[in-house]
C-alpha cells in the first residue's frame, strides 16, 4: 500500500540551488512537491516548465494553466517562491538597465505569479512565502541597483498580501525570508575570500519552510525574517 502524502507544496523556482535542496527536504518529509522552473527537477513529483520568459503575462497565462491542469481541484498547503538571482551595477553601469530588468524577472515577476496561485490554489490557513533580501531592508543598494530595487518591491508585495482585502484565502500567512548570503555552490566559486560562516545553509532555509509550511513557529503574516548567520549560528530578526 502507498504512504499518504503529508502534505503538498509548490516551489517556485524548484531546480535552482535553493529550490532543489528545498524540494529534497520535503520530498524526505514524504510531501509532495511540484517545481515551477525553467527546467524539469527530477526529484519532484510533477514539474511546471517555464518557456515563456520576456512578457510577463504570458508567463503568467503559461504557469497558471498548466498548474490549474496538473492540480485539478487539488489545494495546496504552502507555496514558497525561492526564485531569484542577483546581478550588481550602479548608475553609471553599462549593464544598469539590463541587470535590473533580469533582477525584477527573477524576483518580482516569479513572486507575483506566486502570490496569484496562492488565491486560487492555497487552503486556508496555507503559507505563501516569497523571498526579499536584508540588503534591501538596510537602506540603498548603490552597487547593485536593480537588485536592491527588485527585493524592496518584493517586500512592499508581501506588507501587502498580509492586510485585509488582499484576495489570498482567509487565514493565509505571507511572509518573506531576507537573507543576507546562502551558501550556494556558485556563491562558492565566485566569492572564495568570503567569510563563510556568515553564510547562511540551505538546509536551514529548508528545515524553516517546512517547519512553516506545517504550521510550527509560523512568523506573522507579513512578517519580513531575517536571517542572520554568524559563527555558522543563524538567528530570525524580523523587520
Amino acid at each position: 500500500m502507498a504512504t499518504a502524502t503529508s502534505g503538498k507544496v509548490l516551489v517556485y523556482g524548484g531546480k535552482g540551488a535553493l529550490g532543489a535542496t528545498v524540494v529534497n527536504y520535503f520530498k524526505s518529509h514524504n510531501w509532495w512537491v511540484m517545481s515551477v522552473d525553467l527546467f524539469p527537477n527530477e526529484d519532484a513529483n510533477a514539474n511546471i516548465i517555464i518557456t515563456k520568459t520576456d512578457v510577463w503575462t504570458e508567463q503568467e497565462t503559461e504557469v497558471g494553466g498548466k498548474i490549474e491542469e496538473a492540480l485539478k481541484e487539488e489545494k495546496l498547503d504552502a507555496i514558497l517562491c525561492v526564485a531569484g538571482g542577483w546581478a550588481g551595477g550602479n548608475a553609471a553601469s553599462k549593464a544598469l538597465v539590463k541587470n535590473s530588468d533580469l533582477m525584477f524577472k527573477q524576483s518580482v515577476w516569479s513572486s507575483v505569479i506566486a502570490a496569484n496561485l496562492a488565491s486560487k490554489h492555497l487552503k486556508e490557513g496555507g503559507l505563501l512565502q516569497l523571498t526579499g533580501a536584508k540588503a534591501s531592508l538596510d537602506g540603498g543598494t548603490p552597487g547593485m541597483m536593480g537588485y536592491g530595487m527588485a527585493k524592496a518591491a518584493v517586500h512592499q508585495l508581501v506588507k501587502g498580501l498580509a492586510m485585509e482585502g488582499s484576495g489570498l484565502p482567509a487565514n493565509t500567512t505571507a511572509l518573506a525570508i531576507c537573507p543576507v548570503t546562502l551558501d550556494t555552490p556558485n556563491n562558492r566559486k565566485f566569492m572564495k575570500e568570503a567569510d563563510f560562516s556568515t553564510w547562511t545553509s540551505m538546509e536551514y532555509v529548508s528545515e524553516l519552510l517546512f517547519n512553516w509550511s506545517s504550521g510550527v513557529s509560523r512568523p506573522q503574516p507579513g512578517a519580513l525574517v531575517q536571517l542572520v548567520t554568524k559563527d555558522n549560528h543563524t538567528s530570525q530578526e524580523i523587520a
